[in-house]
């Protein structure tokens, strides 16, 4: 097998996208269910004249509070792998063949004989010790490198596309029809969402689509009670 057609065969794997599209999930997600469960919950309460204006802040809250959140977790993550990359420069300059002897017993664990496991150690130190401790001891790959800033507006664009599709359904002419309506566009919203998320994760498709569509639905229908029984008494 030639480089270019190893090359070809590793970009067909998908971790790479792991950070900002765990995050576009979560954001579409919340957009489509949260904005949804607060404009049903006013409809439900028979707030008509206030059913737009929840839409609009219910959006940009959530995207606003979703990209902070976002930023704010994954920056922890970097928090965490720039102390253990310190701490790990600190043993290496410590003591060295320790690190070594560690590194090998790595590689043991992983299959290799102890001579070459030995072997692999000692060529990965004299390459980049601190690059393979990194990698092979704590698990941090340039792949899945924590991005705050990617995550974040994977976050807040996620969730204001999705926000937008049950915003559109408060457009119908009655109130029933809002609420239906808004459902409706919801319902079909959190299928796309969940296609597009098994499509770019390349796993199966029905299931990812139902667990998203279960949890929407189940939100939705919280939400509504909640509106409703405020509705009878009289908030």
């Amino acid at each position: 097998m030639s480089l270019e057609e190893v090359y070809q065969r590793n970009k067909e794997h998908r971790t790479h996208r792991a950070g900002w599209l765990r995050a576009a999930v979560l954001g579409a997600n919340d957009g489509l269910v949260s904005t949804a469960a607060l404009m049903i919950g006013v409809a439900a309460a028979q707030k008509q004249d206030f059913l737009i204006t929840a839409g609009v802040a219910g959006i940009t809250a959530g995207a606003m509070s979703m990209a902070v959140g976002e930023y704010i977790s994954v920056r922890s993550q970097n928090d965490i792998e720039e102390s253990d990359r310190l701490i790990e420069i600190a043993h290496l300059a410590a003591n060295p063949e320790d690190e070594l002897t560690e590194l090998q017993h790595i590689y043991i664990d992983r299959g290799l004989s102890p001579e070459l496991a030995m072997q692999v150690a000692v060529a990965m130190h004299q390459k980049d010790p601190l690059e393979a401790h990194l990698r092979d001891e704590l698990g941090q790959q340039p792949s899945t490198k924590a991005r705050p800033v990617q995550a974040a507006a994977a976050s807040a664009i996620s969730f204001t596309l999705g926000g937008l599709i049950p915003f559109a359904g408060a457009f119908a002419p009655t109130l029933g029809t809002k609420a239906w309506s808004i459902v409706g566009f919801t319902l079909a919203g959190l299928a796309l969402t969940g296609l597009i998320s098994a499509r770019t994760a390349g796993s199966k498709l029905l299931a990812p689509t139902l667990r998203v569509l279960a949890g929407g639905s189940l939100g939705m229908l919280i939400t509504a009670g909640i509106g409703r029984v405020a509705h009878i008494s009289g908030l």
